[in-house]
């Protein structure tokens, strides 16, 4: 009998790590630009390439998807502060001028359409929600490394400082959609260092 010369067609395992990756890159670019209630499971299905089958194997839930995306933004969020931190050799001061100004480049940038931690927490209210509590612990979190850079710096009271320097960070989060690059997102770095300035030293 004649062997068969046809190329055989490769088996894809959905299992595998990059179909995981590529139904959660393709759900967190939609979460971001559109929404998370916006976003259904069939639209992330199509988009992704995936069949649903493969996408309910790694996520049992469209919430276990929302906060795999919420703790992936979180985690890039770290990544970037860390990288900012490591540039500052050191000095407290020089270190939170660099992150309020990274900060405002990300609200400056295109394709901003807000914080993702505001956003997931305005969508859903409920403070058992899942994807909330990565919210919630994003700005404690932000809050703790505000609070630790001004008690470096010196300040008397540095959770007060921690308090204003977050009202502010998050002010220029949720107003950055609205106005853009042209708008008030311009004085973060400047109201920032008057923040720092007033604050009295021990």
């Amino acid at each position: 009998m004649k062997k068969s010369t046809a190329t055989a067609i490769p088996v894809v395992d959905e299992r595998a790590p990059s179909v995981r990756e590529r139904i959660l890159e393709t759900a967190a670019a939609l979460f971001y630009q559109e929404g998370v209630r916006a976003v259904g499971v069939d639209l992330v299905v199509e988009r992704s390439g995936v069949a649903k089958t493969s996408l309910y194997r790694h996520f049992a839930t469209k919430d276990d998807l929302v906060v795999a995306f919420m703790e992936q933004e979180d985690a890039e969020y770290w990544r970037d502060w860390d990288s900012v931190a490591a540039q500052a050799k050191g000095d407290a001061e020089v270190e939170l001028r660099a992150h309020l100004r990274w900060i405002a480049e990300h609200i400056a940038a295109p394709m901003y359409r807000g914080c993702a931690f505001l956003n997931v927490a305005t969508e859903f209210p409920a403070p058992d929600h899942p994807a909330r509590a990565v919210a919630v612990r994003n700005k404690l979190e932000l809050h703790r490394r505000l609070g630790v850079l001004a008690k470096e710096m010196g300040v008397r009271k540095p959770g007060e400082l921690a308090d204003q320097l977050l009202l502010l960070i998050d002010g220029a989060y949720m107003n950055g959609p609205l106005l853009g690059k042209k708008g008030p997102v311009n004085s973060l770095v400047a109201a920032g260092a008057a923040l720092m300035l007033a604050a009295p030293r021990r």
